[in-house]
């Protein structure tokens, strides 16, 4: 029997050799366990880095209304994970704040100062929100919604955003799972032929040597076009997939595999 430690995802498992989170004791080793604070973010966005250090690049982001939870607190940066898609980082503790309240909306609307899918507490006023548990139909719709939204490797929000963010925050505003990366992306569903593949099918093209991303990720509008968030583009977009299978073909990418939501 496979340990579990060993097919724990390091992207999305609060544990490092020296602290882990409680939960884990028994699962992971480490030389000390602790519980974890929850906190949740008090800004728009805020970027979730890999490192503790300013320059350290970006692995997440969280989103207005999230919960983190927080494990070690280090100079004006904290440790923890995002509760609502799992990935473990640091964020700057001035963004967050203490509790993690349960919201009452969700923003539905990408043209607000909050960005779409942040979590709110409605005290009556506000534009833009749909109640909790009330979910939009389609996930290819919401991404249609994004195109023109700039790309930025590390986002997922309708202000910027990555390849599986995008995917992401379609899925969370319809009210469905969402892992944060391509390869993880790459499980949902059920297969499908490349001949079969159509509008609102997941294409995701995989790459082992892209840690932590791993992949790249865009909806089929049809047959022959894929909507997605891409650096050769700078931005969302509607592209050929004949097109888009070339360059990422070029670039080492195994052939795409076809998902069905």
């Amino acid at each position: 029997m496979t340990p579990a430690a060993a097919i724990l995802d390091p992207r999305t498992t609060l544990a490092r050799p020296d602290l882990a989170e409680q939960a884990l004791e028994g699962i992971v080793r480490a030389a000390a366990f602790r519980p974890v604070q929850p906190m949740h973010c008090a800004v728009p966005v805020i970027d979730l880095h890999a490192g503790p250090a300013a320059g350290d690049h970006p692995v997440d982001q969280l989103i207005f209304g999230e919960a983190f939870d927080v494990l070690e607190a280090r100079s004006d940066r904290v440790w923890g994970r995002a509760r609502r898609d799992g990935v473990v980082g640091w964020v700057l503790r001035s963004a967050l704040a203490a509790g993690a309240p349960l919201a009452t909306h969700r923003i539905e609307s990408t043209g607000d100062a909050l960005p779409l899918n942040a979590l709110v507490i409605d005290r009556g006023g506000a534009t833009g929100l749909a109640p909790i548990g009330s979910f939009a139909a389609e996930p290819v719709e919401v991404a249609e919604r994004l195109i023109g939204v700039p790309h930025r490797l590390g986002a997922r929000s309708s202000l910027a955003t990555d390849c599986a963010g995008l995917i992401q925050q379609a899925l969370y505003a319809c009210g469905r799972a969402a892992p944060r990366y391509a390869d993880q992306q790459a499980e949902l569903g059920e297969p499908v032929q490349a001949g079969d593949a159509g509008r609102g099918d997941l294409v995701i093209w995989l790459k082992a040597d892209e840690a932590p991303w791993r992949g790249h990720s865009g909806f089929l509008l049809d047959a022959g076009r894929v909507l997605h968030a891409t650096g050769h583009h700078g931005a969302v977009v509607v592209e050929a997939r004949a097109e888009a299978e070339a360059r990422y073909r070029a670039g080492g990418f195994a052939a795409p595999v076809f998902r069905r939501l």
